[in-house]
């Protein structure tokens, strides 16, 4: 190390100037962003300007590239926000969410799609289903699992009966937090309002901190925000987003009972997605009603070496006791060890529906 002190002034100058050359570069990157759309409109007047697989790529390239200080994830998260913003410039993305606003679903949207997403909140998941069918937003996005709770059971189900495709996933830590407004008496409090999957994942606390308080199961987290702002006596379990945008106070943070309380969103849309090097596919399968019919769905995969990430089923519509099965797996329709599988399990199966392959979650 140098015996020269180090120079406040120095120090600053030196930040200024990185400043500048930050400025300068972002400014070139979101130039350079207009002209891919001018390429994009000569060609083809219906192009498509927000592209997941390519996004998936630059992010995990810069995430490879990264020398720190910053961590990877810290800094793919500040090039998703350049990247939102020179993307708005080519033409801003509209994605409906499961609202109301301040929900874990705007907060996975606003991770995957970055601020200058324009994002729009709709009452239920099959409301944001029908936004995308009928091409009012371009992409939305809806929970799919928790890793407390499960499956989001309304989600898979609205699949069986859309057209829509998956393209893309993102996971969310999920922080709860004990909210009351200005008004509320902390001693007071008997009623807690919060959304089911919520108290299922704070159930230990809330055993354990309120034992005696009415539990009261609304629509969302931040409907239950809203809801707290109008009774002196009660409490809502909601996080960060739904906290400020509400004015709320936190008495109690972090209450989840597990720390890695995660919810995997997906990101729905009406186009395919071609690879990126790093994908999942996910199907839905219903199956003839025989002995050996898990077997033979399951057994392609094995053969071919493919790994499973989720497999769960649903009662069919279409007949009582039959079952279809949503499976997620490693792996782009396109690659042909893929391919061939998929085509077994065609073979074998009574019905049999791709509904995505899709870039892994970066972020």
């Amino acid at each position: 190390m140098s015996d020269t002190p180090i120079n406040l002034d120095d120090l600053r100058q030196r930040i200024d100037q990185l400043d500048g050359d930050i400025l300068r570069l972002i400014s070139e990157r979101a130039s350079c962003a207009q002209q891919v759309a001018h390429v994009k409109l000569a060609q083809d007047q219906d192009a498509v300007f927000y592209r997941p697989e390519r996004e998936a790529q630059v992010l995990r390239r810069i995430m490879a590239l990264n020398k720190g200080p910053l961590d990877a994830e810290e800094m793919a998260r500040l090039f998703r926000e350049i990247m939102s913003a020179c993307l708005a410039l080519e033409q801003p993305v509209k994605v409906a969410y499961l609202g109301p606003e301040g929900t874990f679903t705007q907060q996975a949207a606003l991770k995957h799609f970055g601020e200058s997403a324009v994002s729009l909140p709709m009452a239920a998941i099959d409301e944001v289903f029908r936004e995308v069918e009928a091409g009012a937003v371009n992409y939305g996005v809806v929970p799919v699992e928790n890793s407390t709770e499960g499956v989001v059971n309304h989600t898979l189900d609205t699949f069986m009966d859309s057209s829509i495709k998956i393209c893309g996933e993102v996971v969310l830590r999920i922080h709860h937090h004990l909210l009351i407004s200005e008004t509320t008496r902390k001693d007071k409090v008997s009623r807690i309002y919060s959304h089911p999957q919520s108290f299922g994942q704070c159930r230990k606390w809330l055993d354990a901190h309120y034992p005696h308080a009415e539990r009261v199961p609304v629509s969302s987290n931040a409907e239950a925000a809203k809801l707290v702002k109008t009774e002196w006596h009660s409490a809502a379990i909601a996080g960060d987003m739904a906290a400020k945008l509400y004015g709320l106070e936190r008495i109690a943070d972090k209450i989840e009972d597990r720390p890695d309380n995660s919810t995997r969103f997906l990101i729905i849309g009406n186009q395919d997605v071609p690879m990126s090097g790093e994908d999942k596919t996910s199907i839905v399968v219903a199956m003839r009603n025989q002995p050996g019919a898990l077997h033979d769905l399951l057994e392609p995969f094995h053969r071919h070496k493919i790994d499973l990430t989720r497999i769960e089923t649903r009662p069919s519509r279409t007949g009582v006791w039959n079952y279809v099965f949503f499976i997620d797996f490693k792996g782009h329709r396109d690659e042909p060890s893929v391919a061939a599988v998929l085509e077994e399990v065609r073979l074998r199966a009574a019905e049999l529906r791709v509904l995505g392959s899709y870039p892994q979650g970066v972020l």
